[in-house]
C-alpha cells in the first residue's frame, strides 16, 4: 500500500465542480488487483447534508483530489461513500473507488476550454501558459473535443 496527503477535494456533479475546503486528508492506493483507492477527508460539518445525500443516493460519485502538492494536477476517481463520521464541528468522509484515468489530460482539457472561450493566437498561448501555472479547476470529465 502507498499513502499520500490529500491537498484538495472537488466533487463533480453534472460537469460542475463543487470545491470543499478540507482540514486534512489522506489517500491510500491499496495496490490490490481491483485497483482500489481509499480517500479520507476531514472537513467542516457544514457540508454534511451534501455528503449524506450523495451517500443515500447509492450512485457513484466522481471526485477529484490534488495529492501531495498544490501544484499537482487533480486525479479523478469514481467512488462511493463508505462512511461519514461526525466529530464535534467536523466530519470525516471515507470514499472508496477507482482511478478514472491513468493518463492525465489536464493540458488538453484546458486548451479545449480556452479555445471554446474564444482565445486564439498569441492570446491563447499566453492564457494557456498562465493557466498551466495557476491550475484553474476544470472537471476531468470534460473531454477534449477532437
Amino acid at each position: 500500500m502507498k499513502t499520500f496527503k490529500v491537498i484538495s477535494l472537488q466533487v463533480v456533479e453534472n460537469d460542475e465542480l463543487h470545491d470543499f475546503d478540507i482540514v486534512d486528508g489522506l489517500i491510500i492506493n491499496k495496490e490490490d488487483r481491483q485497483g482500489t483507492w481509499l480517500v479520507e477527508t476531514y472537513l467542516s460539518n457544514e457540508h454534511i447534508r451534501f455528503f449524506q445525500k450523495a451517500e443515500q443516493s447509492k450512485e457513484d460519485l466522481e471526485i477529484q483530489v490534488v495529492i501531495s502538492h498544490k501544484a499537482n494536477d487533480p486525479a479523478a476517481f469514481m467512488t462511493s461513500i463508505r462512511c461519514i463520521k461526525e466529530m464535534d464541528d467536523h466530519i470525516s468522509i471515507m470514499f472508496e473507488g477507482k482511478l478514472k484515468k491513468q493518463r492525465n489530460e489536464y493540458a488538453e482539457i484546458l486548451l479545449d476550454d480556452l479555445v471554446q472561450k474564444g482565445y486564439a493566437g498569441d492570446e491563447l498561448i499566453r492564457e494557456f501558459r498562465e493557466k498551466m501555472i495557476s491550475k484553474p479547476r476544470i472537471p476531468a470529465s470534460a473531454k477534449p473535443r477532437l
